[in-house]
C-alpha cells in the first residue's frame, strides 16, 4: 500500500488493474467509545460545484440511482470503527470530473475529540492501495478526506486533508449544494403495517426535504426521523392453530443438504429481483451497479471432476460481466478449505472477480473462517469475500422496516424472506456455537486451573468477539439505526495480539466484556459475562447535566425511568470513589438518597441490570448466546430507550 502526505496524489491504473469499482473507507478512534462522524460524498464538475442538489450524497441520500455512489455504511475495526464508500468509476457521469470525500461531526462536536483518522482506498478485489493518515484536525466540525478525479481519462486521487468550521452545510454549500436547513423539520408519516397474511404496504423514504409539492427538493443536514410500521392488524384465522401461507416453505427441508440448497435458491432469487437488496449485499465487494442475475448449481470443470458452487452472481454493466461464485453453509457446518480453495482457482482461471462465502459465522479482522493460496504468478486476481447470515437477514430488515423500498410486492418479498431466515428450520440463524473450548475454559475458571496462555481461552475470545458483533447485527436492525462493537486498542495494534490480551485477562478475572455504541443514546452500553459467578451485567453511565443541580438530575432521571425495571441498579458517580447506590424500587419514592452526604461533586450514575446466563455452548433456551442476546435487547428496551 502506498502511503501519501497532505497533497499527495496517485494514479489508480499505475497501482491495480480493478479499479473500474473501488471502496474508500474513512477511520476513526474515540478515546471514551461515544464519538462518531458520518461521511458525505460530493460529485463535481469542471467548474468544482455540483451539477444539481442530487450530486450531494450523504445519510439522508446515501445510494445513487445508477449505483455510482453508495455509502455503505461502518464496520468496527481494531481501534475504532470504519466508515466505507463504493464507487462504480465506470458509472461515474463523463461530466463529472472530481468526487469529493468528506465526513462531519454534529451537536457541535469535532474531529479534535478523535483520534487516528485515516483514510484507505482499496480496490476491486480488496487490495488496499493507498493510505493517507490526517494529523492537524484541530476544531473542525467537517473535514475533506481526500478526492477521486479524472486526469487524461484515468482517475487519480488525492490526499486533502482540508477542515471547515462550518460543518457539513458549510462544507456543502461551498460546492454549490443548496441547503434548506431553516425548514421546519417533519418527519415521514407513518406506514400501517399490514396483516401477516396481505402484502406489507412499500415504506418509501422521504424526500431529502420537508418542502411542498413541485418544489425542487433541496438537502438538509439534519437526520430524518423514521417512524416505524404501526402494529399488524387483527389475524382472520381462526385460532392460533391455522398457519400462514409462506412464498419460502420450510416444513419440508429435513436435511443439511436440503436447507443449503433452499438458502442459496431463495437468497439469490430475491437479490435478483430486488436491486436496492441486491446492490447493498454486493457493492462492498466490487460489484457494479447493473442487471443482476442468479444461478445454482452451476457445473464447473476443475480437473477430473467438475465442481458444482451452492451459487452464481453474475452482474452486467455496458458490456462487462462481474461474477462471484458462491459457497454456503447452513445450520452451522463450517467451511471446508479444499472446498473453497477449488473455487478460487476456478474463478482465477475463468476471470471472475469473487468467491463469496456465506455461513452462520461472523468473520473477524485478522482471522478468516478458511485459509487458501493464491497464486502469485496469475495475472487474475480473486477476492475472497464473508457474509454471515446475521448479516445478510440484518440489511433485509433495515430495508424493510426502516429505510424503505419502492415497491409494495418488493416490500412483501422482503418480508418473505426476513421471515424464512429467522425460522428454526432454516438454519440461517447466524452465529450459535460457542464452541468446543467453552465448557473447558468455564470448568478451569470454576477450579481455577486455567492458566495464562492457554489456547482455549483465546477460542473463547474469538467466539464472544463474533456473538457481540452479531448482537450488535440484531439490535440495530431492530432499532434502524448504526449498534458496533467498541474498540479501544491503539491504531496499528495486531488483532491477534489484542485478542490474546484479552484471553489472559479472561484467565486472571474470569470475565468477558464488550461495549457498544448505540447511535442516538447518551452513552456506551456495557455488556460483562463473569463466569466465576454465571452472571450477566449490562450497564450504562449517563453524566451529569452541565446545569442545575444535583437533586434535580436524581429527581430528572427517576421520572424518566419511571417504566424501568424495579432491580435496575442506580450508582452515583463522584469524584474520588465510589458513590451511593441502590435499586430503582428503593429510590422512587425518594430520588435524594442517590446523592452523596457530602459536597462531593456529582460526575454522573450508572445504571446496571444483572441477569443469570446460560451455561450451555449451543442455540438451547438456557444458552449462553441467548442470554447475551437478550440480556442486551431487554437493558436497551427497558433502560436505555428511555435515555435516548
Amino acid at each position: 500500500m502506498q502511503e501519501l502526505a497532505k497533497g499527495a496524489n496517485a494514479a489508480l491504473a499505475a497501482l491495480s488493474e480493478s479499479v473500474d469499482s473501488v471502496v474508500v473507507g474513512l477511520n476513526w478512534s474515540s478515546p471514551t467509545g461515544e464519538g462518531d462522524a458520518d461521511v458525505s460524498v460530493l460529485l463535481l464538475n469542471s467548474d468544482g460545484k455540483v451539477r444539481s442538489d442530487a450530486d450531494f450524497y450523504f445519510y439522508n441520500n446515501p445510494v445513487a440511482p445508477d449505483g455510482s455512489v453508495q455509502l455503505l455504511g461502518k464496520t468496527p475495526t481494531g481501534d475504532g470503527s470504519q466508515d466505507r464508500i463504493g464507487f462504480d468509476l465506470t458509472a461515474i457521469p463523463a461530466e463529472v470530473t472530481r468526487i469529493v470525500v468528506a465526513a462531519s461531526r454534529y451537536e457541535g462536536a469535532h474531529f479534535g475529540e478523535l483520534e487516528n483518522l485515516r483514510l484507505t482506498l482499496a480496490d476491486g478485489v480488496g487490495t488496499e492501495l493507498v493510505g493517507f493518515t490526517i494529523t492537524d484536525t484541530g476544531p473542525m466540525s467537517a473535514f475533506i478526506f481526500g478526492e477521486l478525479y479524472r486526469r487524461d481519462g484515468a482517475w487519480k486521487f488525492r490526499a486533502v486533508g482540508q477542515g471547515y468550521g462550518s460543518g457539513l452545510a458549510g462544507l456543502a454549500t461551498d460546492f454549490g449544494v443548496d441547503i434548506d436547513d431553516a425548514a421546519e423539520e417533519e418527519s415521514p408519516a407513518p406506514v400501517e403495517q399490514a396483516a401477516p397474511e396481505e402484502p406489507v404496504r412499500a415504506q418509501v423514504p422521504a424526500p431529502r426535504t420537508a418542502v411542498a409539492a413541485k418544489t425542487p427538493a433541496r438537502p438538509r443536514t439534519a437526520k430524518k426521523k423514521v417512524t416505524l410500521p404501526k402494529a399488524p392488524r387483527r389475524s382472520l384465522a381462526d385460532n392460533d392453530s391455522w398457519r400462514q401461507a409462506r412464498l419460502f416453505p420450510v416444513s419440508a427441508l429435513k436435511s443439511d443438504r436440503d436447507r443449503e440448497a433452499r438458502a442459496t435458491s431463495v437468497l439469490l432469487s430475491v437479490m435478483a429481483q430486488i436491486p436496492e437488496f441486491g446492490r447493498r449485499l454486493t457493492a462492498a465487494f466490487g460489484a457494479p451497479a447493473g442487471r443482476m442475475e442468479t444461478f445454482t448449481e452451476v457445473a464447473l470443470p476443475y480437473g477430473d471432476t467438475p465442481r458444482r458452487p451452492d451459487g452464481v452472481i453474475r452482474v452486467e454493466r455496458a458490456g462487462k460481466l462481474w461474477t462471484a461464485l458462491v459457497e454456503t453453509k447452513t445450520n452451522g457446518n463450517a467451511l471446508k478449505g479444499e472446498q473453497v480453495q477449488a473455487y478460487m482457482d476456478i474463478a482465477a482461471r475463468r476471470g471472475y472477480e469473487a468467491v463469496i462465502t456465506l455461513t452462520n459465522d461472523v468473520e473477524l479482522e485478522g482471522s478468516p473462517l478458511v485459509d487458501v493460496k493464491v497464486d502469485g504468478r496469475r495475472k487474475h486476481k480473486v477476492a475472497l469475500r464473508h457474509l454471515s447470515w446475521a448479516e445478510v437477514a440484518h440489511q433485509a430488515q433495515m430495508l424493510i422496516q426502516h429505510e424503505g423500498v419502492n415497491d409494495a410486492a418488493h416490500a412483501w418479498l422482503l418480508r418473505e424472506l426476513l421471515h424464512y431466515l429467522q425460522h428454526e428450520n432454516s438454519g440461517c440463524h447466524g452465529f450459535q456455537n460457542m464452541g468446543a473450548a467453552w465448557v473447558p475454559v468455564r470448568n478451569g475458571i470454576d477450579d481455577e486451573t486455567l492458566c495464562q496462555g492457554d489456547p482455549r481461552a483465546l477460542e473463547v475470545v474469538e467466539s464472544w468477539e463474533r456473538l457481540v458483533r452479531q448482537v450488535c447485527l440484531r439490535l440495530g436492525g431492530e432499532l434502524g439505526h448504526k449498534v458496533l462493537p467498541v474498540q479501544r486498542s491503539r491504531r496499528g495494534t495486531d488483532p491477534a495480539a489484542r485478542r490474546a490480551q484479552l484471553a489472559d485477562r479472561l484467565c486472571a478475572d474470569g470475565r468477558l466484556g464488550a461495549e457498544l455504541r448505540i447511535e442516538g443514546t447518551p452513552g456506551v452500553l456495557a455488556l460483562t459475562a463473569d463466569l466465576r459467578t454465571g452472571r450477566l451485567r449490562t450497564s450504562i453511565e449517563i453524566p451529569a447535566p452541565t446545569q442545575g443541580y444535583p437533586l434535580s438530575w436524581a429527581k430528572r432521571l427517576i421520572r424518566r425511568l419511571a417504566e424501568a425495571p424495579a432491580d435496575l441498579h442506580v450508582e452515583t458517580l463522584v469524584e474520588g470513589g465510589a458513590g451511593p447506590r441502590s435499586t430503582l424500587e428503593r429510590l422512587r419514592p425518594e430520588p435524594g438518597n442517590m446523592l452523596p452526604t457530602t459536597n462531593t461533586p456529582v460526575l454522573g450514575f450508572r445504571l446496571s441490570l444483572l441477569k443469570t446466563m446460560g451455561s450451555t455452548r449451543g442455540n438451547a433456551e438456557s444458552s449462553f448466546i441467548r442470554s447475551v442476546d437478550e440480556a442486551v435487547h431487554r437493558f436497551h428496551r427497558s433502560v436505555v430507550a428511555y435515555l435516548e
